[in-house]
């Protein structure tokens, strides 16, 4: 018989637990950072559900960067239109923290934040 394998969601979370005494040990800053990265991971759950990857931790870090790298071309995008920053996002401009609060999941246990909210680092 086959193995049942856990969700994309289940694999997120106990990875995201596997790291909580790394976490722990990191200074405040470099806490909420990490929070941030599994933030942006978690964004990409649904198109990490279909990478079928044999070590979802790689498809999370995938998703890490892909965020991170646009975050990059945001600001690229600022610099050479400085006009825009003032039409298009706020001085707290975080894409990963409008969806998910990593900080906020590991405080309330719950894993989930909900939609409408956005939270402030």
């Amino acid at each position: 018989m086959g193995r049942t394998l856990p969700s994309i969601t289940q694999a997120f979370l106990e990875e995201q637990a596997a790291f909580s005494r790394f976490r722990r040990a990191l200074r405040r800053s470099d806490q909420l950072a990490l929070d941030d990265l599994f933030a942006s991971a978690h964004q990409h759950l649904a198109a990490a559900a279909h990478a079928a990857h044999p070590l979802p931790f790689e498809t999370f870090l995938l998703a890490m960067l892909l965020e991170e790298h646009k975050r990059v071309l945001h600001l690229q995008h600022l610099l050479n239109d400085p006009q825009d920053y003032s039409a298009t996002c706020s001085p707290n401009y975080s894409p990963a923290s409008e969806v998910y609060d990593a900080s906020q999941a590991l405080e309330t246990g719950t894993g989930q934040n909900d939609p409408g909210q956005i939270s402030e680092p």
